[in-house]
């Protein structure tokens, strides 16, 4: 091979500029390339080089990836530059190219994807935009996260809905039966969550949307913890709506998310929120009477306005990066992870009950549990004092903790935090 003393020399240039943390960085993302190849969830030498593409702390276990991700080296990146290229050039609009990514990355077409700030503005504009009355009841469980909660508790109060609850049984089979057995002639919506956050539960949520079509009820969804967990086909799951965020397991910008509306849902779920973008450019404020146009003929419809340059450039950047791994390998490594937690909180026989369930389907990267006879939140406390990042869950007077695992954790990341369950059962 020629020796290129200039590009030698250029390259080292860059490489005395780096620190030690961003000379690992791009050396573990040289190994991690692999476009999608299957990589085994239990590869540990590939998945350990997972760490350093994460400005984590060295020396913090974190195990709650289920309030939010930290994004990795190569997002951060990415929104900078678009920040930077935007306020030195006058750039923008750098969102147009995000809604068709956002679409192939979880199965639906470019024009159902309205992008939010997070999951509770997405659920906000499926719950006010439903066509419901006084005395239509929704079903809900009793696992809700606030952002799911306080939307529909707020219909209830403005508009005289009824809310009805069911709590997700330790199987996908029964816990469907507990749906379809709150179904009568008043009801209009089932508002669940694919993933409760209290406890990480994969809910049947095909067979629900199904169900819900027979019965022709609305299906809106709470996604929050379903992109980037694991593989989605919103066209195959059969939702009407799906609201999500990008911050938490797609590892991307705070403050960004999208609400998925199917296409033949759209004009039966009313805008609100209108501004530039949300209609078809006919309106005129100077004519009279007024010319007031139509909406788009798209998800768009749902938002408007200026949007951020540099966090949907994230967006896509995280998208990018997943790809790169491949989103079924991340699915198969996060699961093992989940399942490992499982294993070692079991061992504990009776002292601690464990709210997820073991079955294989139910189950994936968050496990919520109780320690008998301990404080959950002296616990919460002492993980903290240990630098050990876990999640209270008081919900609903759940009280209980939660653990989420990413693919930047490891086992040991896992075995340090049981070693503290250890010290106080």
């Amino acid at each position: 091979m020629k020796f290129d003393r200039r590009s030698f020399i250029r390259s080292a240039s860059v490489l005395a500029a780096l620190t030690m943390a961003e000379i690992d960085a791009l050396a573990a993302s040289h190994r991690i390339k692999n476009h999608s190849k299957p990589v085994a969830e239990d590869d540990e030498a590939y998945w350990s080089n997972m760490r350093q593409l994460f400005p984590l702390a060295k020396d913090l276990v974190y195990l709650n990836n289920g309030t939010f991700g930290p994004s990795p080296y190569p997002v951060i990146d990415a929104m900078r530059t678009a920040q930077m290229d935007a306020d030195m050039h006058g750039n923008y609009g750098a969102y147009d190219a995000t809604m068709p990514k956002i679409a192939k990355f979880v199965g639906a077409d470019d024009d159902e994807i309205a992008l939010t700030h997070n999951v509770t503005e997405g659920i906000n504009i499926a719950c006010w935009g439903a066509p419901l009355k006084r005395g239509d009841e929704i079903i809900v469980t009793t696992h809700e996260h606030v952002g799911n909660a306080a939307p529909w508790m707020n219909r209830q109060k403005l508009d005289g809905i009824v809310l009805r609850k069911y709590t997700p049984a330790r199987t996908a089979a029964e816990t469907l039966e507990r749906i379809n057995a709150l179904i009568n002639k008043n009801t209009r919506a089932i508002a669940t969550p694919h993933i409760p956050c209290t406890q990480g539960q994969i809910l049947p949520i095909k067979e629900i949307c199904r169900l819900a079509k027979d019965k022709g009820l609305f299906a809106l969804i709470d996604g929050a913890h379903g992109a980037g967990m694991m593989p989605l086909d919103l066209h195959d799951m059969g939702c009407d709506t799906y609201a999500t965020c990008c911050h938490k397991w797609m590892l991307g910008p705070k403050g960004t998310g999208f609400l998925y509306v199917r296409k033949g849902f759209q004009d039966t779920l009313q805008a609100y929120y209108a501004g530039g973008g949300t209609d078809d450019g006919k309106w005129n404020i100077m004519t009279n009477p007024i010319t007031i146009g139509n909406y788009a003929p798209s998800a768009h419809r749902y938002f408007g306005g200026t949007q951020a340059n540099g966090l949907y450039t994230g967006v896509n950047a995280s998208i990018d990066f997943i790809e790169t791994i491949g989103q079924k390998n991340i699915h198969r490594r996060i699961k093992y992870l989940g399942k490992y937690t499982q294993d070692r909180l079991l061992e504990f026989g009776n002292k601690i009950e464990l709210l997820t369930p073991t079955e294989e389907r139910s189950r994936c990267a968050v496990n919520g549990f109780r320690i008998k006879g301990v404080d959950y939140q002296k616990f919460f406390t002492r993980c903290n004092d240990k630098k050990i990042r876990i999640r209270m869950v008081p919900e609903n007077g759940i009280n209980s903790l939660r653990v989420s695992t990413h693919i930047y954790n490891s086992k040991a990341d896992v075995d340090r935090f049981i070693e503290e369950v250890k010290k106080v059962v």
